[in-house]
């Protein structure tokens, strides 16, 4: 009995040691090489593993064999991809009872290349993410992995696959424009779910770090979500391709120097679309320059070629079919800085948005306003609305506010070429550069414009209204204002009270019209404009000439004077005449140098020094284009009179030729006429016939002038003279 005992417990012995030896040391053999090779071909029969021994464990408790081997290598279609280990577990049950033999399957590898790996992986596991790339992406670049698998006793593959491991140095080609490399991630994938961390990539010139990426499978589709930065980064325009083309249309970015935390999200279905991509930056924009498309000069007139910011803190969000932009920060439109804030919102095809604008060392100017900003004053512009999908921009409120003016607008419509279409107030109340008081409110009433105020400087509107045929500058349809003044500025000089009537554009022109003003003295001005059957008749009259004709910089001293204009235009041919009466002319350097050439110097002093006084000044011209035809020039005066024709091609050329006659050589011309000339001049005689023929040619800034003496007088001249004597009388 004791020896049966002692047989026992050393068999007992004997086999526990031996389950300990097992379990802790194991042992080496290669007698399931063959049942291990043999399953992998069940999976893939064009596939070979290569295996050396393979080092068994036992595993008492789970009644299993743990199965490591080293430096095995699998080879398909004559590549190989040598591995780092292959581990599984053999089930002792089913090796009792001759099934399959596999368990589980764990793979490991060494530094490879992941174009290989990614075709290993997917002899084990069709999952979309590997076809994604293998198939879409060129990947350069290495990876450590380790792929578990587990078998079902039917020998099929479970789904609760885990691929984990690290990306090192990598680069992808994503598209013609954009480059990814130097890639380094940690990752870790399960059936339906794909971790990346640690992450560090470029992005073209851009470093972006990310802490976690995550994509989890829902039906069809992965939801991707994640967080990306980017440290301090300076990138230039090549690199903004895509920027340029989706978010930011027509704007030129030369650089830019910032950082960024973006959160995203986004679908991608089993096409590989992506959808419903949500974005959340914030973003410090350090300096940033884009090129200055549109000529600035005429509101601010040191305006440059780029426009610089600086030191932004802006905020982003974007998804489906909204863009959502808000910052603030220091902008350099000119030389000095100016600040600014916004707020721009793309929803769908309409683009709302909201900006405040403060100026306070650089100049700012608006020309139709005759506005000008005040050295060290600060200005704050306001503006908010939209613009629409056929480019329409409708601003609700504008404003423009400082110390001691304002300017509002309310509820203004822009066509996309930014010419008004309408609007429902305008509130002007400021001082202008001359400083002029204007304080005027232009109201929409039913389908006219009414304009009421106190106060108004004209000196702009008065040159676009007489002597402007161009196009309107602001208004794209046909419109009609009503009008009523208190006191109108004509200049520094001369002011109208009470200027009321009516204007009337059609087709961006000026098509009808009716204004009355009256001067302190009760002499007056009126303006009309009728047009019928294609004929546009416009007058003009006004009791001080002075306001309008020293307006024209060739004429200096122009003193007193009644002013009578009117046009007939037919087509783009108009028919003019301009009257002058009794008025002093004290410097004209034209005549001037025509009476120095013709010896008559005594004329010419009074001219520039005096003046010399003219009774009736007449000019009949036609303009077609850019010609003026002068039909006839007529002055006369007790010192001179003047005779001329010619034409005017604008900016290229002037010609003119007439005669020119001292006022004692006209009266002993017309007083040699037999009976009429002693009626109208009597007998007393000068001292002798005599004038001057003359020619002016050249370019507008390098005219010549000729001269000749004459003895007759041209028989159109005295017939003029006559003319003005008899009207006289």
């Amino acid at each position: 009995m004791k020896i049966v005992l002692k047989i026992i417990s050393l068999f007992l012995l004997l086999i526990f040691s031996l389950v300990v030896y097992l379990s802790i040391i194991g042992v080496e053999t290669t007698k399931f090489n063959k049942q291990i090779q043999n399953k992998i071909k069940d999976i893939d029969s064009n596939l070979i593993l290569e295996l050396k021994k393979v080092k068994l464990v036992l595993n008492p408790l789970e009644f299993n064999l743990s199965a490591r081997t080293l430096g095995p290598k699998i080879i398909k279609k004559n590549e190989y991809l040598e591995l780092e280990k292959i581990e599984t577990n053999i089930s002792l049950k089913s090796l009792i009872n001759n099934e399959f033999l596999i368990g589980k399957l764990e793979v490991s590898s060494k530094s490879i290349e992941i174009s290989n790996l990614i075709s290993f992986a997917r002899l084990f596991y069709q999952i979309p993410e590997l076809i994604i790339f293998e198939k879409i992406f060129k990947i350069k670049g290495y990876i450590i992995s380790n792929i578990k698998v587990e078998f079902n006793q039917d020998g099929s593959l479970k789904d609760n696959y885990v691929f984990t491991g690290l990306i090192k140095d990598t680069n992808i080609n994503l598209s013609k424009d954009y480059n990814l490399t130097k890639l380094n991630l940690k990752f870790d994938i399960k059936k339906n779910n794909i971790n990346l961390k640690n992450l560090y990539v470029k992005l073209n010139n851009l470093d972006l770090k990310s802490k976690v990426i995550s994509a989890k499978k829902t039906d069809n589709e992965y939801l991707v979500k994640g967080n990306i930065k980017n440290e301090i980064t300076e990138i230039k325009d090549k690199d903004f391709i895509y920027l340029k083309e989706t978010i930011f249309p027509g704007i030129d970015i030369k650089k830019i120097r910032f950082d960024s935390n973006n959160e995203f999200s986004l679908k991608i279905n089993n096409k590989l679309q992506l959808r419903e991509k949500k974005i959340s930056s914030k973003i410090k924009l350090y300096d940033a320059k884009i090129l200055n498309k549109k000529n600035l000069k005429e509101i601010f007139p040191e305006s440059k070629n780029e426009i610089r910011f600086l030191n932004h803190e802006i905020s982003l969000d974007y998804k489906k079919n909204f863009l959502s932009i808000s910052g603030n920060g220091k902008i350099f439109l000119q030389k000095k800085e100016d600040l600014i804030s916004y707020k721009f919102e793309k929803n769908k095809d309409k683009i709302l948005f909201e900006n405040i604008y403060k100026i306070n060392k650089n100049p700012f100017f608006i020309k139709f306003l005759n506005y000008e900003k005040k050295d060290g004053t600060d200005i704050i512009i306001k503006f908010n609305g939209y613009k629409d999908k056929k480019n329409k921009v409708f601003i609700k409120s504008a404003s423009l506010v400082d110390e001691l003016n304002k300017i509002k607008i309310k509820n203004i419509k822009f066509d996309k070429n930014f010419k008004i279409e309408e609007f429902d107030n305008i509130q002007l109340d400021y001082i202008d550069k001359d400083k002029k008081k204007n304080l005027i409110n232009i109201f929409k009433d039913k389908r006219e414009y009414v304009l009421r105020g106190d106060y108004f400087n004209s000196d702009n509107l008065i040159q676009n209204i007489l002597f402007s045929e161009n196009k309107s500058d602001f208004f794209s349809k046909d419109f009609k204002i009503n009008l009523s003044i208190k006191k109108v500025f004509l200049d520094k000089e001369f002011e109208l009270n009470n200027l009321n009537g009516i204007l009337k554009f059609k087709n961006l022109k000026l098509f009808d019209g009716d204004l009355i003003g009256y001067f302190p003295d009760n002499k007056k001005m009126t303006f009309t404009v009728k047009t019928n059957d294609q004929n546009k008749i416009t007058t003009f009259f006004i009791d001080h000439a002075k306001p309008i004709v020293k307006r024209y910089k060739f004429i200096k001293g122009f003193n007193e004077g009644v002013l009578d204009f009117n046009s007939s235009k037919i087509g783009d041919i108009s028919k003019s005449t301009l009257k002058i009466y009794e008025f002093k002319l004290k410097e004209l350097p034209t005549l001037t140098k025509i009476l120095t050439l013709a010896s008559l110097q005594g004329i010419a002093d009074i001219l520039t020094g005096e003046g010399i006084r003219f009774d009736e000044f007449e000019m009949n011209f036609e303009n077609k284009g850019k010609l003026m035809t002068i039909k006839e020039i007529y002055a006369i005066g007790p010192a001179i009179s003047v005779l001329m024709s010619g034409y005017v091609e604008k900016d290229k050329i002037i010609s003119l030729r007439g005669t020119l006659v001292p006022a004692t050589t006209i009266n002993k011309a017309i007083g040699s006429i037999p009976v009429l000339g002693k009626i109208l001049v009597g007998t007393k005689t000068g001292e002798g016939v005599f004038g001057v023929s003359f020619k002016i040619k050249g370019p507008p800034k390098d005219l010549e002038t000729t001269v000749n003496p004459i003895k007759t007088l041209t028989p159109r001249f005295i017939t003029r003279t006559l003319d003005k004597i008899k009207k006289t009388n």
